[in-house]
């Protein structure tokens, strides 16, 4: 997703800008444009502080109104105040309801601030006002798939079709939205994103889909590469933990007379994994053979009754940052 429209550039005078206004504004009256043009040359150097004040103060005049308000929407965006920054563009949009810059900048702010179905109208409003291009139809993609409208995502982004080899976030949001439908053209979608790039957690979706697909041994291989290519968890939404317990409950489902999986599973409940819930989905599945089902059971139960332990709730990356400081202490002496 890019950055919120700016209503205007500046150049390399900046700085002369910002202390020639700075200076004006300690010596006499000031006007409006110059109260904005100081806010302007501040945002522009990322200075959203000084960025906020300026822009407060040219929101006062009529004539800078407006454009002053549009960009403290901005500052609160670049901010991480997204609330804040939906709430400033949703006031200028009461006023100019068809102002397709200020209508991105809403769109954006409302997914960032978790209001898909907000975000979709502004998508749907804009659709209708302009010509779409990749980007407005990536962003339209990406509210439709996040409400839940895969098939509607996908529609989406063939009409683009054109710049899926060329865009990767385009590529990648295509093959979650096949994932999303259990098409299993997302198993090839997926390989050509990760073709040219590594990202552990889009190799466990892709793994999911090779599952999905019955590609056991495909996807185990994915999992294998993902816990063996990382020292630390393999991304910040996924943790080795996750990955350990997908690989085993594959292994329960490719060989069920193997006793990989099960092993896999009960090393994961002595180093404290807590996951209820996904050991009650294999309760649940279909594919897991009852006799499997009865083996997790007495696990569960074996391991509820047993005496608490530090070490045995400690969980791998708490261990693994206790052996680093350790490590550091031992070298420090």
């Amino acid at each position: 997703m890019k950055k919120l429209p700016a209503k205007s550039r500046w150049g390399g005078a900046l700085l002369a800008l910002v202390f020639s206004a700075a200076a004006c504004a300690s010596g006499g009256a000031v006007s409006p444009e110059e109260y904005y043009s100081l806010g302007v040359a501040y945002m522009d150097l990322g200075k959203y502080d000084e960025a906020e004040k300026w822009f407060e103060r040219a929101e006062a005049f009529d004539k800078t109104r407006n454009a002053a308000r549009y960009n403290l929407g901005r500052v609160a965006f670049e901010t991480g105040r997204y609330a804040e920054a939906a709430e400033i563009f949703e006031s200028l949009l009461r006023r100019d309801p068809s102002n397709v810059t200020t209508l991105k900048a809403a769109a954006y702010a409302s997914i960032r601030n978790g209001d898909m179905e907000k975000a979709l109208a502004h998508y749907e409003k804009i659709l209708s006002l302009v010509p779409p291009d990749a980007d407005d139809g990536y962003n339209y993609a990406l509210v439709l798939l996040a409400t839940g409208k895969a098939d509607e995502a996908e529609t989406e982004i063939l009409k683009y079709s054109f710049a899926l080899l060329e865009n990767p976030d385009l590529l990648l949001l295509y093959a979650r939205v096949q994932r999303a439908q259990g098409k299993v053209e997302a198993v090839d979608t997926y390989a050509s994103y990760l073709a040219d790039h590594n990202d552990p957690l889009v190799r466990y979706e892709y793994a999911l889909s090779l599952e999905k697909a019955e590609l056991y041994a495909r996807a185990l291989e994915q999992y294998d590469d993902i816990l063996s290519s990382a020292s630390g968890d393999p991304g910040t939404s996924l943790s080795r933990l996750d990955v350990r317990f997908a690989r085993s409950r594959l292994l329960l489902i490719a060989d069920s007379q193997s006793d990989e999986g099960l092993t896999g599973l009960r090393a994961l409940l002595d180093e404290g994994y807590k996951a209820e819930d996904k050991f009650n989905a294999l309760l649940e599945d279909s594919l897991i053979t009852t006799s499997q089902k009865e083996s997790i059971q007495t696990m569960i139960r074996s391991r509820s009754e047993r005496p608490a332990e530090s070490s045995a709730e400690e969980s791998v990356e708490e261990r693994s940052e206790h052996d680093v400081e350790r490590s550091a202490e031992s070298t420090n002496e």
